[in-house]
């Protein structure tokens, strides 16, 4: 496909704010050769996500982040090409942490192969099945524990994961309030996905509008932003609700310590369960989800859109759409097609 070259962006510089391309340098290298236990994977669709902004920061996370001269770390659905793996073979749909190029070498370590047949197409596996509904599915029933009644807040509602959470909430019998940034985003996720009522942060009073759609106050608050959200949020906040801090996406480009929640006395008047939690400490369970996934997508109870860039040379502009909120579903960038063409 690309004449025995491997493309790749490499991380050559911390960001300040928001990423830059002259973060990254673009190399390309000769194709590597699979030794004995290992293959070469051609990628496919590259994600990009909300973490790679954390990834590129060298600050004590969840994982250590990306090495200056490193190939940035992504999640990347790939095909096989070639195998010395006895657990892989030539054909092999697979995924994992490939990174932003088009070829990766890989041992087998942490990856996934997929079944290539039941989804509508491979994007389904990145905009669904893969690490964001599992991350919406385990957020929700296991942090959130939502009941039939329960007033569900979603922020960032129109995004991958925040979408997916309404709907599950919708499946599990809650009332359920999206916030978003766009009167399109705020229709989509009523008129299609079902969402009870949806305020446009951008232009409604946020409190205004909880109050006005959460009569009974505030059950269970999915997070995906932090900062100002998270403040209104706990002034509407019931007895003995949960809060999932699933992502901070206000604060990641900030370049000066965020205040916290002014309001962080309500966590203790009412009695208030907050939990951090990211989708690593699930991957033993993944397959639940999955199975849940995908039969609420085969019986029409649950959707996903996704946002596709073409070309692994985009993915450095691409990522802050996640921050300026352009993007319309799952982002991901298209690296190579389907069938190898």
């Amino acid at each position: 496909m690309h004449n025995g070259i491997n493309q790749q962006w490499c991380l050559t510089s911390r960001p300040q704010g928001l990423i830059k391309e002259s973060d990254f340098e673009w190399r390309e290298e000769t194709l590597p050769v699979p030794g004995d236990g290992e293959l070469l994977v051609r990628i496919v669709y590259l994600s990009l996500d909300p973490a790679v902004r954390g990834w590129v920061m060298d600050v004590k996370s969840y994982m250590p982040p990306v090495a200056l001269g490193e190939v940035m770390r992504g999640i990347a659905l790939g095909v096989v090409e070639q195998s010395n793996h006895p657990k892989f073979k030539v054909g092999d749909l697979v995924q994992g942490l490939l990174g932003w190029q088009t070829y990766a070498l890989s041992d087998g370590t942490g990856l996934a192969r997929l079944p290539k047949d039941g989804v509508p197409d491979l994007t389904a596996y990145l905009g669904l099945l893969s690490m964001v509904g599992p991350t919406a599915y385990f957020g929700l029933l296991d942090v959130g524990k939502p009941e039939a009644g329960d007033t569900l807040v979603v922020s960032a509602a129109a995004g991958a994961v925040g979408s997916i959470v309404g709907q599950i909430g919708k499946i599990k019998g809650c009332r359920v309030v999206g916030i978003a940034g766009s009167d399109e985003k705020c229709r989509w996720i009523t008129e299609t996905l079902g969402f009870d009522a949806a305020v446009n942060y951008k232009t409604e009073d946020v409190r205004g509008q909880l109050k006005t759609h959460c009569p009974q106050g505030i059950d269970i608050f999915f997070d995906n932003v932090g900062g100002a959200i998270l403040d209104t949020v706990l002034t509407l906040i019931n007895v003995k609700a949960r809060i999932v801090i699933c992502g901070l996406i206000s604060q990641y480009n900030a370049q000066k310590p965020v205040p916290g929640p002014f309001h962080f006395s309500s966590i203790l008047t009412q009695r208030v369960r907050v939990q951090g939690f990211v989708i690593g400490d699930y991957l033993d369970r993944i397959q639940e989800a999955v199975a849940d996934l995908g039969k609420w997508l085969v019986q029409g109870k649950i959707q996903y859109r996704v946002h596709v860039v073409e070309g692994l040379e985009k993915a450095p502009q691409a990522i802050n759409m996640l921050f300026d909120g352009s993007n319309k579903g799952k982002l991901m960038v298209k690296v190579s097609d389907p069938d190898g063409s």
